[in-house]
Formats: C-alpha cells, sequence, structure tokens
C-alpha cells in the first residue's frame, strides 16, 4: 500500500510538472505554430563573427563588444576556451578567441588575455592551431600561405572517379570548402583595419616556423599525401590561369545556386561566411543583391542578451519543432501540436533535388531541413522526426507528406542498412588522411541515431521485419552495438542518446524486448545511473579513454534515459521511478530546466554544441509518457519515436 500511495504521489506531481511545462512550452509557440530555441556552440563562431567584419574592413564596434563581453564570460579559469562547458582548453579556439578580443581592443597585459597567452604558448603556440585557424591567420597574414595544406580550387574540375570529388564529401564539407577554395587559390587579404598582430602566441617566428602542416592520423596515407602536398603547393605555378579562372567561375555557380535567400549557403555559419569572403575577394559591390542577402543571413544568427551576444552556428526551426511536436502529442495537447505539425507541413521539400541525388539520383525530394530553409539539403533525421509526429494524428491531410517521406527515407538508405544526416555511400574514409582534414569531419557515414529514427518511421507506418529495408537496418543495429551493450550518438551526447535511440526502434518494429542484447543495453543504461536518479554524460565521452567518466545528471540525459528504459518495458522498474523524481525535484523556470552543458556534437572531438531546447521538450516529453504508460498499465509506447 505505501508503494501505491507513493506511486500516486509521484503521478500526481508528474500531472502538476507535465501541465506546468506544456503551458510554458505553448507560449514559446510563434503565431504560425513553430518553435525554435537557442543554438549555442563555443567561442569559435562570435570570434570569426568578429573576424568577418574585419576582413570586409567593416568594424561594428557596439556588436563586437557585446561579442567581447560574452567571450570573456566563457573564458576557463586556467585562460582557456572549451569546446564544450567545463571541458579542456582547446588551442585553436583559445587563438581565435585571444586574437578576436585584441583586434575589439582587448589589452595584451590584461591578466585574462595574459593567461590566454601563456596557455596558448604552453601548447606549442599558435602555429600548431588547426587548419580552419591557420587560415584565418593566414587571411590576416599572421602566418606565411605555406602553413595551410594545398587546397587548389581546380580540384572542382576533377571526374568523380578521382580520388578527391566533392560528392564524396559530407554537405558541410562541400558548402564551407568550396568558398574557401576559392580564398586560398587568390591567397585572399583581409582588410583588417586596425592592423592587429598575434606574433606574442608565436613559440617560433610564424616567417621561420617550418612544420604547420601535419598527418591528421597519423597513418602512411597521411605521410604520403604530406610528401603530394608539398610537391603541389612546388608546381602549381604550372597550372594555367584560364583553368583557375573557370574554377572560380564553377565555384561561384555552385555558390549561387545554393546561396538559400537570406537563409545562406548550406544555412550554415562557416559557408555563409566564407561565401561574403569570396564574393569580397572577387570585387563584388556591397550593394550586390546577393552579397546582401549573404551578410543579412549572417546577421540573423545573432543572439543578444543581457548585455552580451553571440553568434549561432545555424537556427533549429524544424528540429525543434519536430521534436516538441512529439512532446505535446505525448501531454495531449493535441491543438498545439497540430498547429506545430500544420507549419512543418509547409516546410517539406518537394520540388528541388538535393545534392543527394549524386548517389542516389532515383530519389524523389520529400524531406525536410533542419532550419527554416534548405532545399539543397533535406536532414534524413528531421525527416523521420516530423513524419512520425505527423503520422501519429492519424490526420489525413498529412498522409501524403508520410508517404513522400517514407519514399524519400527507403531511398536514403545506405548499402550497409543505415541512413547518414544528408548522403548516402558517404564513407570514404581515405580523405580523412588529407592534411586538410584535420578536423577529422570530412564524411557523413551511418550512424546509430539517425538509423534508429528512420526504422522507428518504417515501423510506425507499417513496415515489419519482412521488410528489406527494416531487415538491413535491423543487422546494422546489431552490428554497431558497443560491447557493453550501448550504441554511440552521433548527433547527441552520446552513448546514453544512442541506446535511448535505439531502444525506440527496437521497441517499434517489435524485436523481443526481453533478448539478451537489448536487455545488455537496458543493464547499462541502470548502471549508469547516478546516485541522485539522474542520468549524465558530458562531450569528453567522444574522447578516446573517457568513455565511461561520470558525468553530473543533466534534464536531457536523464529523459533520454527514462524515454530508452520505457521503450524497453522498464517503465514500472526502481530505476525509471529515480529518473522520474530527479526530473520532478530538478532545477526548472517553468517548463525549461537548467542545463548548463553542451548536449550535442556537431562533429565529434571538434565542434559541439548546446541546444537549449533540449532541457525543455525532452523532459516534458519523459514525464508525460511515464504518466500514460502508468496510468494506461501500458507496458511500452506505440510509436517509433
Amino acid at each position: 500500500m505505501l508503494n501505491a500511495s507513493q506511486d500516486g504521489k509521484r503521478l500526481d506531481a508528474v500531472g502538476r510538472v507535465v501541465g506546468e511545462a506544456s503551458s510554458w512550452l505553448t507560449r514559446r509557440q510563434e503565431i504560425d505554430g513553430h518553435m525554435v530555441f537557442e543554438l549555442e556552440a563555443d567561442a569559435t563562431i562570435p570570434a570569426e563573427y568578429i573576424f568577418l567584419n574585419h576582413f570586409l574592413g567593416e568594424p561594428d564596434d557596439a556588436t563586437e563588444q557585446r561579442l567581447a563581453r560574452y567571450l570573456r564570460r566563457i573564458q576557463n579559469d586556467e585562460g582557456g576556451w572549451p569546446l564544450f562547458h567545463g571541458g579542456d582548453s582547446n588551442l585553436s579556439a583559445t587563438v581565435k578567441a585571444y586574437f578576436a578580443l585584441k583586434i575589439v581592443g582587448d589589452d595584451p597585459e590584461a591578466p585574462h588575455m595574459r593567461r590566454a597567452r601563456d596557455l596558448v604558448l604552453g601548447m606549442g603556440g599558435a602555429a600548431r592551431a588547426n587548419v580552419f585557424t591557420r587560415i584565418m591567420m593566414a587571411q590576416f597574414e599572421q602566418i606565411p600561405w605555406r602553413g595551410i595544406p594545398f587546397m587548389p580550387v581546380e580540384v572542382l574540375h576533377m571526374p568523380k572517379w578521382f580520388p578527391f570529388h566533392f560528392d564524396k564529401v559530407a554537405y558541410w564539407s562541400r558548402t564551407v570548402m568550396v568558398p574557401l577554395l576559392i580564398l586560398y587559390s587568390m591567397h585572399a587579404k583581409a582588410r583588417h583595419p586596425r592592423g592587429t598582430s598575434i606574433r606574442e602566441l608565436f613559440v617560433t617566428p610564424p616567417e621561420k616556423e617550418k612544420v604547420y602542416n601535419v598527418n591528421p592520423t597519423g597513418h602512411w596515407v597521411g605521410e604520403v599525401l604530406l610528401v603530394l602536398d608539398r610537391y603541389g603547393k612546388r608546381l602549381s605555378f604550372l597550372m594555367p590561369k584560364a583553368w583557375r579562372r573557370k574554377a572560380i567561375d564553377k565555384g561561384m555557380n555552385f555558390i549561387f545556386e545554393r546561396l538559400n535567400g537570406e537563409e545562406g549557403l548550406g544555412a550554415i555559419f562557416p559557408a555563409m561566411a566564407n561565401a561574403v569572403m569570396a564574393m569580397h575577394a572577387l570585387g563584388y559591390p556591397r550593394d550586390h543583391p546577393d552579397f546582401l542577402a549573404a551578410r543579412r543571413a549572417i546577421d540573423r544568427l545573432l543572439v543578444h542578451r543581457d548585455g552580451e551576444s553571440y553568434c549561432q552556428p545555424c537556427v533549429s526551426p524544424v528540429w525543434d519543432t519536430g521534436l516538441a511536436a512529439h512532446a505535446l502529442l505525448e501531454t495531449g495537447d493535441r491543438d498545439a501540436a497540430r498547429r506545430a505539425l500544420d507549419w512543418l507541413q509547409g516546410r517539406q521539400i518537394l520540388h528541388l533535388r538535393g545534392d543527394y541525388i549524386s548517389q542516389r539520383p532515383d530519389a524523389r525530394p520529400g524531406g525536410w531541413a533542419f532550419q527554416y530553409r534548405n532545399d539543397h539539403y533535406p536532414d534524413v533525421d528531421d525527416t523521420a522526426v516530423v513524419a512520425m509526429a505527423l503520422d501519429r494524428t492519424g490526420d489525413p491531410r498529412y498522409r501524403q507528406n508520410v508517404d513522400r517521406a517514407v519514399e524519400w527515407i527507403v531511398d536514403m538508405q545506405s548499402s550497409n542498412g543505415g541512413w547518414g544526416a544528408f548522403d548516402a555511400e558517404n564513407e570514404h574514409y581515405f580523405l580523412n588522411h588529407i592534411p586538410f582534414a584535420d578536423h577529422g569531419a570530412l564524411l557523413d557515414p551511418p550512424t546509430i541515431d539517425v538509423t534508429a529514427r528512420c526504422l522507428g518511421l518504417l515501423a510506425q507506418v507499417g513496415h515489419g521485419v519482412d521488410s528489406e529495408p527494416v531487415r538491413r537496418a535491423l543487422a546494422f543495429m546489431k552490428r554497431e552495438q558497443e560491447p557493453d551493450g550501448s550504441w554511440f550518438g552521433r548527433w547527441g551526447t552520446n552513448y546514453v542518446y544512442g541506446t535511448w535511440s535505439a531502444l525506440n526502434a527496437l521497441n517499434a518494429v517489435g524485436e523481443d524486448m526481453d533478448a539478451p542484447y537489448v536487455r545488455r543495453a537496458v543493464d547499462w543504461l541502470m548502471e549508469r545511473q547516478n546516485a541522485d536518479g539522474g542520468w549524465g554524460e558530458d562531450c569528453g565521452s567522444y574522447c578516446p579513454g573517457r568513455e565511461t567518466m561520470p558525468a553530473p545528471s543533466s534534464p536531457s540525459h536523464t529523459a533520454w534515459a527514462l524515454l530508452g528504459l520505457m521503450a524497453a518495458g522498464a517503465t514500472d522498474s526502481e530505476a525509471a521511478r529515480r529518473g522520474v523524481d530527479w526530473l520532478l525535484s530538478a532545477s526548472r523556470d517553468g517548463g525549461k530546466w537548467a542545463e548548463d552543458y553542451h548536449n550535442a556534437p556537431g562533429f565529434p572531438r571538434v565542434f559541439y554544441l548546446h541546444y537549449h531546447g533540449y532541457s525543455t521538450y525532452f523532459p516534458l516529453w519523459a514525464l508525460a509518457r511515464y504518466r500514460n504508460l502508468m496510468q494506461g498499465n501500458l507496458p511500452r509506447p506505440l510509436h517509433g519515436l
């Protein structure tokens, strides 16, 4: 009786919190039905916004001082800037933040600047920074151009059979690199009106530094490519100028075709900034319509709050709205969910065939992008999430949208049974050895989390285990399970996210949730529960040897773990009850639980994100589902997600 009484009180508390959080979330809904939350990265994007202004020779003192306040606030105690909240200082991020602050007027002898400088020198100096940071320094004449790997724009002429071709890299690499090749081939020089120097960040004077470019993987292929890099630079004068001119024209045609209005090239900041700088380097006037639109796209990424500003790497309205719609459907607020879904219905890409046709030439468009508009680059993950939400309503108005999405998803399955985020068959791993690829983020191979979402969609619309796409996806997921029972999370941090994703899909497709491999995953989740009842995992888990390091409980991870346990039939477990209690007692402001930590990688070990919406709709979703399953005496969820 005591347990029954406790469960009743818990469910009453869950109901109150669900009501409060749901009301808070719907108040955030825009008039047209969509929702969008901030998407925060690290110091590099705000610093690069400042560099862009000074590359163009257009300082904006008011905005840059707000950006500087943000940069100073997120500096850590040892003087560096990490890639994620609470992470280790990162050399490249610290070089960029220091340079940006010095450009906007910070005294290099100020305590925070001295600490940063000492840290950079202790890490080997600015010459050891990554390729993207060195490109920026070359543009601002801080290092010679020989410090950059050979990146001739003429590679745009190469046929598809050539080892390097732009169809072989991920969408984000393609959109970032095409304008970057133009800038490299022109050795584009920033206007840099203040002439700020950071020579003090180099152990060896930059003009005397012998070794800038390194083998990114340590593999023998990387050593061979370093040799080819040196010879390519020495022989580049042999390339006909007309060939270069045609390559630049080809690159600009690529950019203008995908400029995407005021959403920008690829709808991601690095590509957008590189496109603007390429237009500037080529002499496009400031009042050129494409230049104006591209610049406005960048400025729309700024977030201003409490006297500070930062620049988002992109915006996430389709992703936020799709996930929030699932949470609202779980709460029973079908009116708010329908407004969100009506907005999403109008965002489906039905008439433009994107870059994915390189591998899937016959695929009919039917996906959704991540951002407001990014029609050349629909996102498989967004498409599966949105289609599942539309399908959950049973509304016949959405039937055609769901059918087109399912058709496109099936066409985008890779030969190994999994799905990548934007491209199929994007597994040309040898490209990770090229000197330019020291960031290790050129490719978009199939991943467990995206595959799980696609499998959940197929199961939800009626594809059984006898379906060929389902059979292949299940085989992929079983192959990719980690020895400890978890699954790696590519687009959310990390194993908790991947394991939640996999368990939801396995439940949806009708797998035996008592099968040994499934129970290993459930046991792993339970073993990872913190003493306070929550779950946590930080972005350090992407680094070798740190996969199992403990981390403080967070709302996002606790919600993911609960959703995973419920998918596995462990709703009435002690672990689930403790997780629910943690969410009920955790600090929150209405419907937003307090969460400081970054909760997703843009690129593991390179670039991380803090989705501000995750600590809103995921806890709400988990609590509402717990209430529904407990009150309905249901063993497991009925949906694909």
